[in-house]
């Protein structure tokens, strides 16, 4: 392929990127502005108006926050490609480390990650603190905050560091079969993980204590027993030092697994709805969507990474993304693939909001044969309102975007089975 080509190519893709965002986000601004004072008939009895009004300009916020963060994204990846960014961070950089050495392809990387977290923290901030504050969800101070950055600064230095080193060393020392080498490490970190983030990660962010509730712990054990799961104990996790929203899940898998509630959702819900809630979550176990998504990522990974070794062996993926010096390095294709790829991969969107929806909709059905669908169905009406989630999203931004069903959709499916 001709360098100018695929320069054409990538611009186009992105600028159609860039257009399709901006214009799923207005439609559903305008979708939902347009339904702001009136609540969906089947929410009537439970939501007011204020609420739903209070939902409705959440998402409309959310809206144009979004909007103007993914200009700025295009923008910034125009600026490391063809605006020299990134050729210009090599050179420096070179001035420092050889080259062709471990350090210049940490120090790169790390110097790419510093530079996109210093893009997105005015976002982060005015989404924490202007935000969440004008509709009552944010508790997280000034310095919680700090403290959170530095925790997250650690942890990437003690931690992802070294994983850059080994894969960057990996890349250079394993020949033509480097991309098999750095799958097999990467998805073994990835496993290792999900042992180590219950115990030792995230207890560096929040407390967690045990369930103290007896009659709920007894009803909860009771599921658990009904369900086959077993799990190394039930917390509360103090999630209200930094937000008003609600939530449960579990995390880990074999030795490792814990079920944790948020302490505002136990809250904001009776026990009989709490134990829907889990049982959704136990859904997820009992379908295996972990191990399923798992699967696809292994799989997503292992072909990207060998995509990246075919790319490397071509120079128009070097000159046709602005980068002279440097063409054929491997941590600069690295960095660069690592810009382009979520360009070309934005049209797949669709397909895994399809697929998390479809497991969403499984999880449910779980939960109605376990708990009860009415209950389910109570504690997802309390939680979309207590959250300010909309219920009247766009249909079409909904399909690319959206994880879960329509609420809509989701409780009317509950109520039919109960």
């Amino acid at each position: 392929m001709a360098p100018d080509t695929f320069s054409n190519l990538f611009v186009a893709a992105l600028l159609a990127t860039l257009f399709v965002k901006v214009a799923l986000m207005l439609r559903q601004r305008h979708h939902v502005r347009a339904r702001r004072d009136r609540v969906p008939a089947p929410f009537a009895d439970s939501i007011s108006v204020e609420s739903h009004r209070k939902a409705a300009d959440y998402t409309c916020a959310r809206m144009a926050l979004g909007i103007v963060d993914a200009i700025v994204g295009a923008a910034f990846v125009l600026a490391l490609t063809f605006g020299g960014g990134l050729q210009a961070m090599h050179r420096a950089l070179a001035e420092w480390f050889d080259p062709a050495g471990l350090a210049h392809g940490i120090a790169l990387l790390a110097a790419l990650g510093v530079l996109g977290w210093l893009i997105e923290v005015p976002f982060a901030l005015y989404r924490t603190f202007v935000i969440e504050k004008r509709f009552g969800f944010n508790r997280m101070t000034p310095a919680l905050y700090a403290a959170d950055v530095a925790r997250e600064a650690l942890l990437a230095a003690l931690i992802g560091l070294p994983v850059l080193g080994a894969v960057l060393w990996l890349m250079g020392a394993m020949g033509e079969q480097w991309w098999l080498w750095v799958w097999l490490f990467w998805f073994a970190f990835n496993l290792l993980g999900l042992f180590v983030w219950p115990t030792f990660i995230a207890p560096l962010f929040n407390k967690f204590t045990p369930l103290a509730d007896e009659a709920l712990r007894k009803r909860v054990e009771n599921l658990l027993a009904r369900c086959g799961f077993r799990s190394r104990g039930l917390f509360v996790m103090d999630g209200s030092r930094r937000s008003a929203h609600g939530n449960a899940y579990f995390t880990g898998f074999g030795a490792a697994k814990r079920i944790v509630f948020f302490d505002t959702l136990l809250d904001k819900l009776n026990p009989a709805e709490v134990e829907a809630v889990l049982a959704h979550e136990l859904g997820h176990f009992h379908h295996r969507h972990i191990w399923k998504r798992l699967a696809v990522i292994a799989a997503t990974s292992l072909a990207l990474l060998w995509l990246l070794a075919r790319l490397m062996e071509q120079s128009w993926f070097f000159t046709g993304l602005g980068i002279a010096d440097g063409a054929g390095s491997t941590v600069v294709a690295l960095a660069l693939f690592a810009l382009v790829l979520p360009v070309f991969a934005f049209p797949l969107g669709p397909l895994m909001s399809h697929w998390s929806r479809v497991h969403e909709f499984q999880a449910d059905a779980y939960a109605a044969r376990q708990a009860s669908a009415a209950d389910l169905a109570a504690a997802l009406v309390k939680l979309y309102r207590d959250n300010a989630s909309t219920l009247t999203p766009d249909p079409l931004y909904s399909r690319f975007f959206d994880s879960h069903p329509p609420a809509l959709l989701r409780v009317s499916r509950l109520r039919a089975g109960s």
